[in-house]
C-alpha cells in the first residue's frame, strides 16, 4: 500500500477546482459520437470520447432518438469525470454541462466516494464522504426526455468472462436480444458469436481515454481503480433506449457485495454490488425516465453456482478470459500469475479439475508454490482480499474443500495440501450451490428462466 497522503493534500491545494465543462452528441451515418470536456484549473483539460458503432446494426437510429437521450449522455459525463478528477482529487467540482439538484449531487457523491474506496485505501488517503469533494452546479440547462414506451427484449453487456457467458446462455431463447461490448476484442466477440449472435446483433463501443490523463499518470499524479461498472450502467441505459430494449441484463452476482477489507466499506466491486444496482434503479427511474430496466440477471447466485453452470457450457471453455493482466494487447490470455487467474481456477475446480482446467489455463495452478500468498489472501487468511473481481472467502474455501474431497485417496497438489494442513475444511453438507440470494430485481419470468437453468426446477 502506498502512502500518498501528502501528495493528496498538496495536489488539492495546488489544483483545487475541477470543471465538467460540456458534452457533445453527434449522430453520423456510421456511429454515435459522445465527447466530454473536463478542466483541471491551472493544469490541463481532457476531451475523452465514446463512439457507438452502428453501421453493422440492423436498426435505424434516427436523430430524434439521440436528441431524446441527451440527458443520459450528460449523465455519462458525470461518471466519466471521476477517472480524470482522481489525478488531483480537486476539492471543488463545478458542473457547467447541465443541471443537477442537491439530491442528485448527493447521489453522485456517494457513488464517487465508495467507488473510489479502493483508490483511497491503496494510496493511503484518509478522507470522508463529506470532505473529499464539494460539488456545485452552475448550469440551468435541463435536458428533456421523451419516454419510448415500445421497448422490449434484452441488451446484454459482456466482458468475456464466465459470468456473462452464463447470462448469454440462459437468455439465448429470448427473442430480439443484443449484446453490448466496450472496446471489443476477439475474446468478447467470440463469446457473443458462440452464443449465437451475429455481427448485426452486437453493439460495439469504443471508449477513448484522453492522453493527457496518461501523461499525468506517468508523472506520478494520483492513479487507481475507478467504478467502471457505473459508467457501463449509464452507457447501457443510453444504448438500450435508442435501440429499443426493455431490459439491461448485467451479470453481477451476490458475491460482489463483500468488502475487500474486514470492517470497512472498501469494495473493489462496489459498482457491481446490489447496493449500487438498487441506487441506480432508483436514480434512473426518477431522473432518466426511460422505459428501460437495469438489473443483474445473476444476482440471486454466488460464484460457485455460476461456476457450476459454466462448467456445463463447454463451447465457451476454449474462448473465455477474465485475466486483467493478460487482457492488455490484442491477444488476451490467462497470465496464470494473478489473483483473478487463481480465483477462476479455484472456483471452477470442483467441477473441472484437473485435465479440463489444465486445458483452459495451460498448467495446474494448484502446483504453483509462488502463488501461495495470493492463495492465502483468497481464502481470507491474509490482510485483505485481493483487489480483483473475486468471490467471497466462504465460496473460495468451499470450492477448495470440495476439490480436496473429490481427490480423496489421491496425492494433493501443493496449494490444496497447504490448505488441508493449515486450515479447517468447509462443512460440505452446507451446500453453497443450493443458495438463492433473495435481494434481487428479477421479474417472475426471469426468475423462472434462471432457476430452470441453475437448479433444473
Amino acid at each position: 500500500m502506498l502512502d500518498n497522503s501528502k501528495k493528496f493534500n498538496d495536489l488539492r491545494k495546488q489544483y483545487n477546482t475541477f470543471i465538467y465543462d460540456s458534452f457533445l452528441v453527434e449522430n453520423t451515418e456510421e456511429e454515435i459520437i459522445i465527447k466530454f470536456k473536463f478542466i483541471i484549473e491551472n493544469l490541463t483539460s481532457f476531451e475523452p470520447e465514446l463512439r457507438i458503432l452502428k453501421n453493422n446494426l440492423d436498426i435505424k437510429i434516427e436523430d430524434k432518438l439521440i436528441e431524446n437521450c441527451k440527458n443520459a449522455a450528460f449523465h455519462m459525463g458525470l461518471i466519466e469525470l471521476i477517472s480524470y478528477w482522481k489525478a488531483t482529487c480537486s476539492p471543488n467540482v463545478i458542473i457547467k454541462a447541465g443541471y443537477i439538484n442537491e439530491e442528485q449531487i448527493n447521489w453522485f457523491k456517494k457513488l464517487y466516494f465508495y467507488g473510489l474506496g479502493e483508490l483511497f485505501y491503496t494510496n493511503g488517503i484518509k478522507t470522508n464522504i463529506d470532505d473529499f469533494m464539494s460539488v456545485k452546479c452552475e448550469s440551468n440547462e435541463v435536458y428533456d426526455d421523451t419516454i419510448n414506451t415500445s421497448n422490449d427484449g434484452y441488451l446484454i453487456p459482456i466482458g468475456g468472462g464466465k459470468d456473462s457467458c452464463v447470462t448469454l446462455e440462459c437468455l439465448k431463447k429470448q427473442a430480439d436480444n443484443y449484446c453490448l461490448i466496450v472496446n471489443p476484442k476477439p475474446v468478447t466477440l467470440d463469446c457473443a458469436k458462440a452464443a449465437g449472435y451475429e455481427d448485426n446483433g452486437i453493439v460495439k463501443v469504443i471508449r477513448r481515454i484522453d492522453t493527457n490523463l496518461l501523461e499525468l499518470n506517468s508523472k506520478g499524479f494520483i492513479n487507481g481503480h475507478t467504478p467502471f461498472s457505473s459508467m457501463l450502467a449509464f452507457l447501457s441505459y443510453f444504448i438500450a433506449d435508442i435501440i429499443g430494449k426493455k431490459y439491461i441484463a448485467l451479470s453481477n452476482e451476490s458475491s460482489a457485495n463483500e468488502s475487500n477489507v474486514d470492517g470497512e466499506k472498501i469494495n473493489h466491486q462496489y459498482s457491481k454490488s446490489v447496493e449500487f444496482e438498487n441506487d441506480f434503479r432508483y436514480y434512473s427511474t426518477k431522473y432518466l425516465k426511460r422505459n428501460t430496466e437495469y438489473f443483474s440477471f445473476l444476482r440471486p447466485l454466488n460464484e460457485l453456482q455460476i461456476a457450476m453452470a459454466f462448467s456445463k457450457f463447454e463451447k465457451y471453455h476454449p474462448i473465455f478470459k477474465s485475466c486483467n493482466v493478460g487482457s492488455k494487447g490484442e491477444t488476451w490470455k490467462w497470465c496464470c500469475n494473478c489473483p483473478k487467474c487463481l480465483f477462476v481456477y479455484t472456483i471452477l475446480s470442483p467441477f473441472l479439475y484437473k485435465d479440463k482446467l489444465i486445458n483452459i489455463f495451460g498448467e495446474d495452478l494448484f502446483d504453483r508454490e509462488d502463488l501461495l500468498e495470493t492463495f492465502i489472501e483468497l481464502t481470507g487468511n491474509g490482510e485483505t482480499k485481493p483487489f480483483e473481481c473475486v468471490g467471497t472467502y466462504e465460496e473460495v474455501c468451499f470450492a477448495i474443500s470440495k476439490t480436496i474431497s473429490n481427490l480423496e485417496g489421491k496425492e494433493l497438489p501443493y496449494l490444496l495440501k497447504y490448505f488441508k494442513d493449515n486450515y479447517e475444511l468447509s462443512n460440505l453438507e452446507i451446500d453453497l450451490t443450493k443458495n438463492y440470494y433473495p435481494e434481487n430485481n428479477l421479474t417472475e419470468e426471469q426468475t423462472k428462466i434462471l432457476k430452470e437453468e441453475i437448479f433444473n426446477d
